[in-house]
């Protein structure tokens, strides 16, 4: 077996051919957009703001196609049934948020990175510093560990389709092997096997591979080449993930059988359990789930877009193209890929039913996970195998080549422009010099990125208190956009409670601990979450109120250049615009936001409930649940969109020539 992966000889070269088209196809569009990427750094970051909507949009989707996601939701599926999703669906709210609210607001500020506004609506001395916090917490220590942790997960995908301790002379890796055993940092899930520094050599090759040929087109030609071959990228991903379902349904039997088949498995409680889109433990695990749920697309670092969807967003060439890349990114991400999955990962749980019909403990999720690879290994033909390979290949692309350019941004417009050029050396930065400084960055983010991957076992714990930090600051990222009083000490003032309450909640209130007072792990959650979101909001409002507020002339050229809704009363007022019509602004946007959430959520479960044939609720015929699910999500499509409209869209700076627009 040549290749590990069930298909070997002659019928392997079609599917290496397909691997290597994709390959050629991203390097070659790199290096066309490479002439336009070198005027300077907002042609490099934000594709001279030429973008349309739906590229922009595809691009986002792409970047959050990551190789290891169906893995996990294979996991979770297996665990607690479809319900779990649910975790995944309810960011649409904070998706649509950026769409209907903020993209355009975040395109006409006229900025590079997210980090660069602080300056835009804060005042001196605090935004500065403010300014420089950001691009190294975005830029470097979420973004790199985000970019480790895809690196890391993306060896269960490689290390079954690419063995080179099987292709390449033996001895080859031998050297490779000996420094990962050295440092003792295992790159491989087979962590018992006698082999495991051959193989984690092997993986750390196949990572490096992927990773070299993704930073040659993402270096060359930008964001521009980011987003186009994100296009691609997500659309051969969607039709791999299609062709994919077609064969597990058809080795199932069909998608009428799925039911059946988990019945004979699993019984009929089990069978039901797996397939609910609602929760069926009772109404007090119901209720846990429920309030977590409520508040996590909220209490979270990127809950503005803050971030990779804020740059696409501002790459955008007019205030309705940013809006249109929200919502096609909602649908896609959630509508469209999740109705993919579904008949995926059940059709899996029949093919390779549960010991004892549970899944317990890590150990048992791995096993669950990796079933995913599994099928791809064992039921795909040669074709189908090789277009899920490039597939899987363009889902990691797709999310490296965003966090290489992303990070970069922040070293190059906020580290080397702002406060290298302009604070310390007193000079204007050089916008081709700039590119030059994105290039490199690139590789610099990318090497922090793989000695974390190395070491990322002992950086589990400071993750986890990095993603509850990000909770704490995901209220005040918003209410800067739609309160005017709100000012640079109130975000320090949220980061510095967030800092301190961060350790106190995770070990304070652990699992365990709270386990000992009858409340499970998702309860857990929830009230670390909903505690620390409220206590550093308070510190938030607390902070902006008894310090200076941000001097008038700021927030009129703030507000004059954004034109952001919500309450700007006193700065509304000084600009001849009408308070009440830009309170009504925020709530129409707030109004298409939960119209489309809504949308989104009826035709998961109707169309959803439709394909795998689940059982419908005890109180309604199930095919009469299905119809009014549809019927409400189109419904909300019309409503959301009229909404929509109504919004005032004033294509203020910056503006570009729309026959521009890519």
């Amino acid at each position: 077996d040549d290749l590990g992966c069930g298909h070997g000889g002659p019928r392997l070269v079609i599917d290496l051919l397909l691997v290597l088209a994709f390959v050629a196809y991203a390097i070659v569009t790199g290096f066309q957009s490479r002439k336009d990427a070198s005027l300077g750094p907002e042609q490099y970051f934000l594709a001279g703001r030429s973008m349309k909507g739906w590229k922009a949009g595809l691009s986002m989707s792409a970047t959050q196609y990551a190789a290891d996601t169906p893995l996990v939701v294979t996991g979770m599926i297996a665990t607690a049934g479809v319900f779990a999703l649910w975790r995944f669906w309810v960011y649409s709210f904070a998706f649509l948020l950026l769409g209907f609210l903020l993209a355009p607001a975040w395109r006409r500020a006229g900025i590079i990175t997210d980090a660069e506004l602080c300056e835009t609506r804060y005042a001196p001395p605090p935004a500065e510093p403010l300014r420089y916090i950001k691009a190294v917490y975005f830029g470097t220590v979420l973004n790199c560990v985000i970019l480790a942790m895809v690196l890391l997960a993306a060896t269960r995908i490689t290390e079954p389709f690419l063995p080179w301790y099987q292709w390449l002379p033996a001895g080859s890796l031998d050297w490779l092997a000996a420094g990962l055993e050295a440092i003792g940092s295992p790159v491989t899930t087979q962590v018992t096997s006698p082999d495991v520094w051959l193989l984690s050599a092997s993986n750390l090759l196949s990572i490096v591979v992927i990773v070299s040929f993704t930073a040659l087109y993402s270096t060359t030609g930008g964001l521009k080449s980011v987003i186009e071959t994100d296009v691609i990228q997500v659309l051969i991903a969607l039709v791999a993930t299609g062709v994919y379902a077609w064969i597990v349904v058809s080795h199932v039997g069909g998608l009428s059988q799925i039911p059946v088949r988990l019945e004979e498995l699993y019984g009929q409680a089990r069978m039901e359990s797996l397939l609910s889109f609602s929760p069926t433990e009772g109404a007090g695990a119901a209720g846990a789930i429920l309030g977590l749920l409520g508040i996590q697309w909220l209490a979270q670092a990127n809950s503005d877009g803050t971030g990779y969807l804020a740059q696409r967003a501002m790459s955008c060439h007019s205030d309705r193209e940013a809006k249109l890349a929200g919502v096609i990114f909602t649908y896609v991400q959630s509508v469209v890929r999740t109705l993919l999955w579904l008949p995926i990962i059940v059709g899996l749980m029949i093919l390779y039913p549960l010991d004892g019909g549970v899944v317990t403990g890590e150990a048992g999720v791995a096993v669950r996970e990796a079933t995913f690879i599994q099928g791809i290994n064992e039921h795909l033909p040669p074709g189908a195998l090789g277009i899920m390979m490039v597939g899987m290949l363009a889902a990691l692309a797709s999310t490296v080549d965003t966090h290489l350019n992303w990070g970069a941004s922040y070293w190059t417009n906020d580290l080397y422009g702002r406060l290298y050029c302009k604070r310390i050396r007193k000079t204007e930065p050089d916008p081709k010099r700039q590119v030059w400084v994105a290039r490199g960055s690139n590789l610099v983010v990318l090497a922090i990125a793989l000695v974390i991957m190395l070491r990322l076992q002992s950086v589990q714990s400071a993750w986890r208190t990095s993603l509850l930090f990000g909770a704490g600051i995901g209220v005040p990222l918003l209410l800067r956009w739609v309160w005017h009083r709100q000012n640079a000490y109130g975000e320090l003032y949220s980061i510095a409670a967030s800092i301190v309450l961060a350790p106190v909640l995770l070990f304070g209130l652990s699992d365990e601990n709270m386990a000992g007072w009858g409340i499970d792990a998702d309860g857990a959650d929830a009230i670390r979450l909903m505690l620390m979101a409220l206590l550093s909001t308070v510190a938030c409002v607390v902070g902006s109120l008894t310090t200076r507020p941000v001097p008038e002339a700021i927030l009129l050229r703030f507000y004059e250049k954004v034109r952001p809704p919500g309450f700007w009363g006193p700065v509304a007022k000084r600009c001849d615009d009408d308070p009440l019509a830009v309170r009504r602004e925020l709530y129409r946007g707030l109004a298409a936001t939960f119209a489309a959430g809504f949308s989104v959520f009826c035709l998961i479960v109707g169309l959803g409930t439709w394909l795998l044939h689940a059982p419908g609720p005890s109180f309604m015929p199930r095919m009469l649940w299905i119809g009014l699910n549809v019927l409400a999500g189109l419904v909300l499509v019309v409503a959301w969109w009229r909404l929509a409209q109504l919004d005032r869209a004033p294509e203020a700076a910056p503006a570009v020539d729309p026959s521009a627009a890519e």
